[in-house]
């Protein structure tokens, strides 16, 4: 009678985890682009448990040059994605209702450094060169620094002739570009690994030249948020990814190994993204993932200011409910 009790408790047991497990709720997020540590804190959250113990089951899906996070969201195939601000307010006006539901990134780490050797040493120096952009709603940013400088973009010699750079620093190695599209946590890296020394480059941060755009944020589709399951499910993410960023801050060479862990690619190396990591982290200080209202202010008036042909990301002020607090108000409860 004993070992029938004991049966029935065990089985009990085992179908009491069984729903636990089948009780985790499925979110897909989709990063902006590979994996790298520029999305380290996702996959701590999820290396941690932290996930986990939100009751999450979390796949992370990474990027590519030919995946656009928008339109995966679009067509389903992730509930929140990684995008920057210019590209998801450009697709919010162009019909797709993508709403920011969190700011993991505070500052922006996007630079144009250019070799001395050109002859560049201030934005004046501009004109008559060949300057690398990256585009896939990238160049928004671009756009609006050349038109607060006046300067055209068609080249000639008083304009700068745009090249369409891969993602990569080829363009400045092969001498092909006087100046390249870099991230503070990568490229300027990749240029440094490559034998050219600080002294030899001249670079420009777009926040400090007043082109303020917010990058790495979190965003749904709006109409999504109508439902309170999916909602009480983006309360818990928020608030376990933030976990995980701030975890990631504290620990930038352990969180640099779970990066490495998790791709799949085999790409990259542990040191760069040591490296990279530790500049991330300078992006992420400061922030507990709520948008700074002054911040998204910012980012709207820089893609008003200069709306053309070229920079086509928004043309009127973005719609009600292009962000809300109402997922970090809860997840920082």
């Amino acid at each position: 009678m004993k070992t029938v009790v004991a049966g029935v408790g065990l089985a009990v047991m085992m179908t009491a985890l069984s729903t636990a497990a089948q009780a985790a709720d499925k979110v897909t997020l989709q990063l902006k682009w590979v994996t790298q540590a520029q999305f380290a804190g996702y996959y701590v959250a999820k290396d941690k448990g932290f996930y986990k113990d939100a009751g999450l089951d979390v796949t992370i899906k990474p990027g590519g040059p030919d995946i656009a996070p928008e339109q995966v969201i679009a067509g389903g195939g992730a509930d929140v994605i990684v995008d920057w601000m210019a590209a998801a307010l450009a697709a919010r006006e162009r019909g797709l209702p993508l709403t920011n539901i969190a700011q993991p990134f505070k500052h922006g780490g996007l630079e144009l450094t250019c070799l001395k050797s050109t002859g560049i040493s201030s934005p004046k120096d501009f004109p008559g060169h060949t300057l690398g952009v990256w585009f896939y709603g990238n160049e928004y940013p671009f756009y609006a620094w050349m038109a607060k400088l006046k300067i055209p973009t068609e080249g000639g010699k008083d304009g700068v002739t745009v090249l369409k750079q891969g993602f990569n620093v080829d363009p400045l190695l092969q001498h092909q570009a006087a100046c390249i599209s870099v991230m503070t946590y990568n490229e300027y890296g990749q240029v440094l690994d490559a034998g050219i020394k600080p002294d030899e480059l001249v670079t420009f941060n777009y926040l400090k030249e007043g082109v303020g755009m917010l990058e790495d944020g979190l965003y749904v589709l709006e109409p999504k948020l109508k439902d309170a399951k999916f909602k009480d499910e983006m309360v818990r993410f928020v608030k376990a990814s933030m976990e995980g960023w701030k975890w990631a801050e504290a620990h930038p060479d352990e969180a640099a190994k779970i990066v490495i862990d998790n791709d799949a690619s085999g790409a990259q190396t542990l040191a760069h993204q040591e490296y990279m990591m530790k500049e991330v982290a300078k992006l992420t200080a400061g922030s507990n993932g709520a948008l700074d209202p002054a911040d998204y202010k910012e980012t709207v008036q820089t893609l008003l200011s200069a709306v053309s042909k070229d920079n086509p990301a928004i043309t009127k002020e973005p719609s009600a409910g292009a962000w809300t607090h109402e997922i970090t108000d809860l997840a920082l409860k």
